[in-house]
């Protein structure tokens, strides 16, 4: 047996890691459809400006990334696009919803949503805080 250290590890390395992980954990994982959620604004152009994206897994929705443009901080986007995700969870079945935040996003504003902190990485990537945060739905 040999072990190999990459810096560069290909997509296809990825992948491959990651389908074999896949085959082991779907042989004990009790519900395995995940469907996907994607959310978007467009202006009128249709140039989108604002979105989500997350899936929802048996009791829990994950909410993996949410943006809003710049110019249209502070309108209450983000927060139009948490509630259509919860509820889109919600009538899908979920309990829960999970997401993590860097200190310099948005802490404060999941906290208005009523996320509760459940634990935070500190000193991360070197200096930050990453927030981990529930909530029921």
């Amino acid at each position: 047996m040999k072990y190999i250290e990459s810096d560069n590890v290909t997509k296809q390395e990825k992948e491959y890691i990651f389908q074999e992980l896949l085959k082991y954990n779907l042989e004990s994982i009790e519900e395995k459809l995940i469907r996907d959620i994607g959310l978007f604004v467009e202006d009128e152009e249709g140039k989108r400006v604002a979105g989500l994206i997350g899936d929802t897994h048996g009791n829990w929705l994950k909410v993996e990334y949410l943006w809003v443009s710049e110019e249209l901080r502070g309108q209450h986007i983000g927060t139009e696009l948490m509630m259509k995700a919860e509820k889109i969870a919600m009538n899908r079945g979920c309990k829960y919803a999970f997401l993590n935040t860097f200190s310099f996003q948005a802490p404060d504003f999941y906290i208005k949503l009523g996320y509760q902190e459940e634990f935070v990485l500190n000193h991360y990537p070197l200096t930050g805080k990453r927030y981990y945060y529930t909530k029921t739905l």
